[in-house]
């Protein structure tokens, strides 16, 4: 529908300074499909992808199956969950076809510092690679102002922003998201899209523009909630004797470190944890092999946790958490039986 995407392109342009038209925006029933058509259109055998790891796994596994390789980068706790760009430098080169950065983060709530950003624009430049840029969680961010790598120049030409209602309006179940890209790649994205999902629902792209152009008061009241959540859960997890948060600096997600538990109950890594607190305590986590292959020098152990759950719920698991961390006999035995 033009109209939802001449919103859209208003909407973007009010928040990342950039003048897009209509004929810059794809719309598909979520996000996601923008990742697995981007990464379908520019990357085959020989060129290279570059994607923060841990990261969302559509990422890596797209990558795989459109036959390019794979080069994860690396986001680690010392920087905050955002990536070195010297290490990135070393990464990048003339084979690099597409530079994937999601800031805010799944699964680590990190995001990357403008001045990170601003020397990615310049390997950008420099080595001519596409950045295919993940920003659904760009309403989530705790300290400061969200950035887009667009405002920096040159990078609106070779930049795909991601970006959609599930997030920022809750509207998960209505699979609504969209892609702003340069014309000629919007019309290849455009026409993987027809041939494969058809067209998004009219209806929920009516919706999503009264979304776009309408009170903003619900999401924000939901952002301030959140917020709050975030503050609960870090200081809930870091009361826990084995597990160390920091305070993410955006999206709904934090990714405690919780090496230390996991020695402390004999378990071998965050996937035996996980289980654990699933079957043992009745709480749902996601461990570090769920985000991207582990690089052969990693030793520390994550897990991740979404505080898009009430209070009350998060400080109930909180409990639960404590509770099956502190038996280290019923844990052991457990895993024995496993």
């Amino acid at each position: 529908m033009v109209d939802f995407r001449k919103a859209i392109a208003s909407y973007i342009n009010g928040t990342r300074g950039t003048v897009y038209s209509p004929e810059n925006v794809v719309v598909t029933p979520g996000a996601k499909p923008i990742m697995f058509y981007v990464i379908l259109a520019l990357a085959e055998s020989g060129d290279e992808v570059v994607y923060p790891n841990p990261g969302f796994p559509i990422y890596e596994s797209m990558i795989d199956f459109a036959g390019a390789t794979a080069v994860p980068l690396p986001l680690e706790e010392k920087h905050a969950f955002s990536f070195d760009v010297e290490k990135l430098e070393t990464l990048v080169s003339d084979a690099t076809r597409l530079l994937i950065i999601n800031s805010p983060q799944n699964p680590t709530g990190g995001v990357v510092p403008k001045e990170s950003l601003a020397r990615v624009a310049e390997l950008a430049v420099k080595h001519d690679f596409v950045v295919l840029s993940d920003e659904i969680y760009s309403r989530l961010v705790w300290d400061g102002e969200f950035q887009s790598i667009t405002q920096f120049p040159g990078m609106a030409e070779r930049t795909v922003i991601l970006d959609g209602h599930s997030k920022t309006y809750a509207m998960t179940g209505w699979r609504l998201g969209y892609g702003c890209m340069p014309e000629e790649l919007a019309a290849a994205i455009a026409k993987l899209m027809t041939n494969s999902n058809s067209c998004t629902a009219a209806f929920t792209q009516i919706a999503g523009t009264e979304a776009l152009e309408g009170d903003q008061s619900g999401a924000d009241m939901m952002r301030d909630t959140f917020a709050e959540r975030r503050d609960i859960i870090v200081d809930g997890l870091n009361a826990i004797d084995g597990i160390s948060c920091l305070s993410p600096a955006g999206a709904f997600y934090v990714w405690p470190n919780v090496t230390e538990v996991c020695a402390k109950l004999d378990l071998p890594d965050s996937k035996a944890l996980q289980n654990y607190l699933l079957f043992e305590a009745g709480v749902a986590v996601l461990g570090r092999q769920c985000f991207g292959r582990r690089a052969d020098d990693e030793d520390q152990e994550y897990i991740r946790f979404s505080y898009a759950a009430s209070s009350e719920v998060i400080r109930e698991g909180l409990k639960r958490i404590e509770e099956a961390t502190a038996d280290v006999e019923r844990a052991r035995a457990w895993w024995a039986s496993q």
